[in-house]
């Protein structure tokens, strides 16, 4: 097999560089090109989706227990513009003397901060009441957008100000909130900020404007919001709730009922955007809120994944390969879930997994396709299996130029034609080639059809061996192998039958052939030099198969397959086939003759 000649006829004629290819891209590249896809889906939102779902399932798993579940902090309290206060109080919005009310109220059970998610930017003939009640309480923060303010009595009465702006991803969740906005904290943000002017002694650090412009909050929601203390507005107002049930707490005023103000959350598919804004105010107590890689590091992250990923499976088996492929994710799975769950970390899960399978897949396809191109080159010159081989070891041809030398136990068949020489001289050449590809043809296909591989053909002869390019070491498989060869010798005597009833109908010479076979010792590899190389076998082996096809012509026997084996090959087959000792060889460097047997028929 002239592996060099081959991929120059190759590039020749333009069918594929495939050299050139696998030395100027290496496995690691096509990862690398893998990696930049996956970086492209990423710009163009691509792997949103799948994040947003890995999102949600990892709150679920922490909500199952699985993970460590931080809870609700008990310093947060929502009260609730629910369907039984619109009951009692009647259709929103109410007069705001409602809410000072409300606050009036909450004097036998004073809170750290009331927090009102609501918006009074249209004054009213009720502000002087509230807002009287605000200064009153001086603890009030109240809520506000980009361009509305409250009305300004309001506003002056309040201890702070917060925008409620916030916007829910594509699939509808919220999950997160601008710290500051137009230099206007969020409304999570001005809540938790009284806590510090409550406790000035024990402050927890929060968000200065000055490194926060137009940053997002990443929510961490704690839990369920069925499970944040939650009370009727109507229930507070009548002191129907714990005489300290708000005491010291952080609370915060919104409007819960159905149809007001709607958000999900990857716990709550529908609920009310002060949960939003409670759950903020938890993370800013707590330090929790959710932390995500930087966009770039993001990016060096699916870089390094595709080359990495290639690099790792290119050398790989099937079974390894499936291995890795399934637990690669599992790990990164496992990873996200812990960061998530003990460092509140949110790590990508989607694009880097999506990478690692682009990775496999493109690697998969490369092969695949570098294997068709290889079969295709080789499939008219060699056997499948040596075909199987030259994929298997392509690293060595294409870098080395060669294959590396194997020592195995092989079987050698040498055949020729008989009288092929005054043959030859009385054909004209095309007929001589054409009626020799024709038989050629037929006992190649007999070789090859049990297990053998045509090492080479020598004029009108053939070496062929059964053995290779697989090692086989043990006695069951080099018997395979002899009683291969021998069944193939039998195939090619039936099968010259046939064309030489075809050749008789032509008026064309007939064919007669000899055969020596013989299992032994040989080495197989690259033969030949740096311009020119043969896959071949030598070693003594070869040399007695061919000294036996020789005998054929001296040696009478009752075989009607001209086929002649050494005693070892006859040692292996005697149990299926029938034999005939015809004589004994001695061969250089032996001390003992080796016997000779002609192989009669097969047993019934």
């Amino acid at each position: 097999m002239k592996f060099k000649e081959w991929i120059e006829h190759l590039q020749q004629h333009q069918l594929i560089g495939l050299r050139q290819y696998i030395i100027t891209n290496p496995p690691w590249m096509t990862g690398a090109l893998a990696g930049v896809m996956s970086v492209a889906m990423l710009q163009f939102g691509m792997w949103k989706p799948l994040e947003y779902l890995g999102y949600k399932t990892l709150f679920q798993i922490r909500e199952s227990g699985i993970l460590p579940n931080p809870g609700w902090d008990s310093r947060i309290a929502v009260i609730a513009i629910e369907p039984y206060s619109l009951q009692e109080y009647g259709k929103f919005p109410w007069p705001r003397n409602r809410y000072a009310e409300l606050l009036a109220a909450l004097k036998k059970s004073p809170p750290t901060a009331v927090g009102f998610d609501i918006l009074f930017v249209d004054p009213s003939p009720k502000d002087d009441i509230l807002a009287s009640a605000i200064a009153a309480n001086g603890k009030v923060v109240l809520a506000r957008t980009t361009k509305e303010e409250p009305v300004p009595s309001l506003k002056a009465a309040a201890a702070g100000v917060g925008h409620i702006i916030h916007e829910p991803d594509s699939d509808g969740v919220s999950r997160s909130s601008k710290i500051f906005r137009a230099g206007i904290p969020n409304f999570g943000l001005a809540v938790t900020q009284r806590y510090n002017a409550a406790n000035p002694q024990n402050p927890v650090l929060l968000p200065q404007p000055e490194n926060m412009q137009e940053k997002n909050f990443w929510v961490n929601w704690p839990g369920k919001t069925e499970n944040l203390s939650t009370y009727a507005f109507v229930d507070v107002v009548q002191g129907k709730i714990p005489a300290d049930a708000l005491t010291d707490k952080l609370v915060l005023v919104g409007m819960v009922a159905t149809g007001f103000d709607r958000i999900s959350s990857p716990l709550d598919q529908n609920t009310a955007g002060v949960y939003l804004y409670a759950a903020l105010v938890d993370n800013l107590l707590n330090h929790r809120l959710l932390r995500r890689l930087p966009i770039l590091l993001e990016i060096l992250l699916l870089l390094g994944i595709g080359p990495l990923t290639s690099w790792v499976l290119c050398k790989r088996g099937v079974k390894e390969r499936i291995a890795i492929a399934l637990g690669l994710p599992v790990v990164w799975i496992v990873t996200a879930a812990l960061l998530f769950g003990f460092y509140f970390w949110w790590i990508p899960i989607a694009a880097p997994i999506g990478t690692l399978i682009l990775s496999g897949t493109a690697l998969q396809l490369r092969e695949q396709y570098e294997k068709q191109q290889l079969m295709r080159l080789f499939e008219k010159h060699v056997a499948p299996e040596t075909a199987q081989l030259i994929w298997e070891r392509k690293a060595e041809i294409f870098e080395q130029g060669e294959l590396e030398p194997q020592e195995l136990t092989a079987t050698v068949l040498f055949m020729d034609i008989r009288s092929f020489t005054s043959i030859s001289e009385k054909m004209p050449a095309r007929d001589l080639l054409n009626w020799l590809n024709n038989y050629l043809e037929a006992m190649t296909d007999c070789i090859m059809d049990h297990g053998g591989v045509v090492d080479k053909y020598i004029g009108d002869a053939i070496m062929a061996v059964f053995g290779v390019p697989f090692c086989h070491s043990e006695y069951a498989e080099i018997q395979q192998d002899a009683l291969n060869a021998v069944a193939a010798c039998i195939a090619m005597h039936d099968k010259l039958h046939e064309i030489n009833q075809q050749l008789r109908i032509d008026r064309k010479p007939l064919i007669k052939f000899g055969i020596g076979l013989h299992t032994g010792q040989l080495v197989a590899g690259s033969v030949g030099g740096s311009r020119r190389l043969n896959y071949s076998v030598i070693g003594d082996a070869v040399n007695v198969a061919a000294r036996l096809e020789a005998m054929n012509k001296e040696i009478i026997s009752d075989s009607p397959f001209n086929l002649l084996v050494t005693g070892r090959t006859f040692a292996y087959v005697r149990d299926r086939y029938e034999g005939q000792k015809v004589g004994s060889i001695q061969l250089r460097g032996k001390k003992e003759e080796t016997v000779v047997y002609a192989i009669l028929s097969e047993k019934h």
